[in-house]
């Protein structure tokens, strides 16, 4: 029998139905192609090291084998051809994961031609992925592998209810943002409450306030779990249909935005949602169990302190600032405890930037908070602070098996600190990428340069 095509799937060809089906999560027709750049085997002997787990170990050595971490602990014999750094006196961490950037997006230098993080033409964007704004030439790149950034999650932006999808990037130069995907990071989905999505629709037909706001976002589940029915219809009526039958089911047809949604409710594509105050994250809470899905962060989370008990209960991780606040009304409750206060009662805290010129210096954010926990009797270690930074993210963010802490077999995204990094004076001395030195702060040939940049003044060349 000869090959005849049946809606959108062929058969007799041998295709499966994957092959043609809607792109729900992590099959994407723009896969990574990132390829860890080359790196040799390195031993950091006799520093401080923070695992990212909450361990903190004086006078230890870490062991870099093919881009992997191989050993940590004292005393650690390197196989031949091992390059020796003493670290002696410095700091030994994994690196920074911020999961809340716009790097790319709202790329540098800031001007109207360059931003790409918001589609302010409808409420729901579901259907956009911050990928395909992304600029990697960008020079905040570069200045935030200064700052030991070695991956970060780009988020569109805050002024819709669904803003789309966001990607988790690994922190490398790279020509193509393809060359930047984190392989097999899932995929996040931006959503945002409160004041920013009333204010930039209320005069364009809402929604208007925040019960717009929340009519927006049931409406819009109503449909997905409609389309993800619809579809399984399709595939199960697919499965018992027989190449000879003459009517043969019909596939439904494709929705852009809805299969994002259908990625979120199938648990393959992780909610970020900017929101503040308290009221307003339980009510989330609430929607995300109306419609069977999860919230994985609430970002910015202003008041996060006030429900740090309904966030643990709920698995569900707040990334915040460390001390900005007040700077609008749904900002106004604002407290320097509340990084400190959700990790003591037990909940998942992250410290995140939202800002190009936050990023390079988050070591520095997480001190702040650490220092403000502890003056208000909070007894909270480095160690412990340093997973706001790193292993907390990595989870939340669906990348703690390759990266995050300072485990044998994960990926070696490692910061080598010259002094305390909860210190205002230390910066990071090198920054490695799976095992790829990508910064050093002595050698100005691993301090990148964006393409952009090259011929401007004071970028390496003499003067």
């Amino acid at each position: 029998m000869g090959s005849r095509l049946v809606g959108t799937f062929v058969l007799g060809l041998g295709l499966s139905l994957s092959a043609l089906s809607p792109v729900w999560a992590g099959e994407t027709p723009y896969p990574s192609t990132y390829q860890p750049l080359p790196s040799s085997n390195v031993l950091l002997q006799n520093g401080t090291v923070l695992d990212g787990l909450g361990g903190q170990f004086s006078n230890a050595d870490l062991l870099i084998n093919n881009g992997k971490i191989s050993a940590v602990g004292p005393d650690l014999t390197a196989p031949e051809g091992t390059q020796i750094i003493d670290a002696t006196g410095k700091w030994i961490t994994p690196g920074i994961i911020d999961i809340h950037s716009h790097l790319g997006v709202y790329p540098a230098p800031g001007v109207q031609a360059h931003n790409d993080g918001n589609e302010v033409t409808n409420p729901v964007t579901a259907e956009v992925w911050s990928e395909h704004g992304i600029w990697p030439h960008d020079p905040g790149f570069n200045r935030a592998r200064t700052g030991g950034i070695t991956s970060l999650l780009v988020l569109p932006g805050s002024a819709n209810l669904f803003g789309g999808r966001g990607v988790v990037l690994k922190n490398v130069p790279s020509r193509t943002v393809q060359g930047m995907k984190f392989p097999g990071a899932p995929y996040a989905l931006k959503m945002a409450c409160g004041e920013n999505p009333k204010r930039v629709y209320g005069e364009k037909g809402g929604p208007g306030s925040r019960m717009g706001n929340f009519s927006g976002y049931r409406k819009t589940w109503i449909k997905a779990v409609a389309y993800r029915d619809k579809w399984a219809k399709y595939k199960e009526a697919l499965g018992k249909a027989k190449p000879e039958d003459e009517k043969q089911p019909s596939a439904p047809d494709r929705d852009l935005q809805m299969e994002t949604l259908v990625g979120v409710l199938d648990g393959d594509i992780r909610v970020n949602m900017h929101c503040y105050r308290a009221d307003e994250m339980a009510q989330v809470i609430d929607l995300s169990k109306e419609f069977g899905y999860k919230v994985t962060t609430f970002h910015h989370a202003i008041e996060a302190y006030k429900i740090s008990d309904l966030l643990k209960e709920n698995g569900t991780c707040a990334a915040m600032w460390a001390d900005w606040g007040g700077f609008k009304m749904e900002a106004y409750d604002s407290i320097r405890e509340n990084i400190p206060m959700v990790h003591h009662a037990g909940g998942c805290a992250i410290v995140h930037s939202d800002s190009e010129v936050g990023i390079q210096r988050l070591h520095q954010e997480a001190a702040k908070a650490l220092a403000d926990g502890r003056k208000a009797g909070l007894d909270i270690s480095k160690a412990e602070a340093w997973q706001w930074l790193s292993s907390n993210p990595a989870e939340a963010m669906g990348i703690g098996d390759q990266t995050g802490s300072l485990t044998v077999g994960k990926d070696a995204d490692i910061v080598l600190w010259d002094g305390d990094p909860f210190s205002i004076r230390t910066r990071a001395e090198m920054v490695l990428v799976d095992g790829a030195l990508l910064y050093d702060q002595n050698n100005q040939e691993y301090q990148a340069v964006s393409d952009f940049e090259l011929g401007q003044p004071g970028n390496g060349e003499e003067k």
